[in-house]
């Protein structure tokens, strides 16, 4: 009985660890734009079967694309002071382990995919595609920013396309909002890995063009982001709770450049857990108002 419970133990350990190095709960940060995808091409609520589909699609592929670029980046988290303590590199974890979530995570997303319609089943290896290969553009590319920002705007897409079953502009810039929201965000946590960057042969903007310049880049990705929101919502006679939302996000993206500058970055976790969290938050809950409530 002993070895029994000793066993349960290492399997619930290692589940922890699994969890916990592809930071599990960050899956939430994604999912209100595949919910505010689903609305507003619902123009309210959608049904409950493509909604638990898209969130089963969306837990899959994030995970699995956490899973690879950690055993991906394994040997360079080994050689970065920041990330030497993470799972694979203290073997925590084994690559196998991980490899395996990656397997599991995939199979989850093509499923759901195969159960909402034709086109997101069809569409669905082109966003493995991205889940799968962002982790790579960094070797070859300092545009891997905006790798990861078109990686992430999968979510309101496939929600979009899980409730039409079809594509349209409204969708095309909607992608465009959370490509450039996560974009430039991206941008912010490589500011601190810059030297590392650039003795490994690591690509993205602080390490290529210097801080200050990449923090521009950003300015203008979240300028997008706030611009994007606002012709949206004025494309599609969004009622007035949605301008709240909107509001209050742009509020929040311009604190992000007060809060974050080239020479401080102290507040980057901060800025990461929470704000980010409350402008995704806010456009979900007052899209919810614009489009069921109001």
């Amino acid at each position: 009985m002993e070895n029994v419970a000793n066993n349960n133990t290492n399997l619930l350990q290692r589940l922890n660890y699994i969890l916990a190095a592809v930071k599990f709960e960050q899956s939430l940060f994604a999912l209100p734009f595949a919910y505010i995808g689903m609305m507003l091409a619902a123009d309210g609520l959608p049904d409950v079967e493509p909604f638990l589909w898209v969130t089963l699609a969306m837990f899959g592929a994030r995970n699995a694309g956490m899973a690879v670029n950690r055993v991906f980046d394994r040997n360079l988290d080994a050689l970065n002071p920041r990330t030497a303590d993470r799972h694979l590199p203290k073997g925590l974890l084994k690559t196998w382990e991980l490899s395996a979530l990656t397997v599991v995570g995939m199979a989850l997303f093509f499923g759901a995919a195969s159960q909402l319609n034709d086109l997101a089943f069809a569409l669905s290896p082109v966003g493995a595609l991205f889940v799968i290969g962002y982790s790579t553009v960094k070797r070859f590319s300092w545009l891997t920013h905006f790798s990861l920002g078109m990686t992430l705007a999968i979510a309101p897409a496939g929600g979009w396309v899980a409730v039409t079953g079809s594509l349209s502009w409204e969708v095309v810039l909607l992608y465009v909002v959370v490509a450039t929201f996560a974009s430039g965000f991206d941008i912010f946590n490589t500011v601190g890995d810059r030297e590392f960057d650039r003795a490994h042969g690591v690509n993205a903007l602080p390490a290529r063009f210097g801080v200050p310049a990449a923090f521009w880049v950003a300015r203008s990705m979240h300028v997008i982001t706030s611009s994007s929101l606002l012709a949206l919502g004025l494309w599609m006679e969004l009622e007035w709770p949605y301008f709240v939302g909107w509001g209050i996000a742009s509020v929040l993206l311009v604190y992000e450049h007060l809060a974050l500058s080239p020479t401080d970055m102290s507040r980057l976790r901060f800025v990461f857990s929470w704000v980010n969290a409350g402008i995704s938050l806010a456009l979900l809950t007052f899209t919810y108002l614009a489009v069921v409530v109001v």
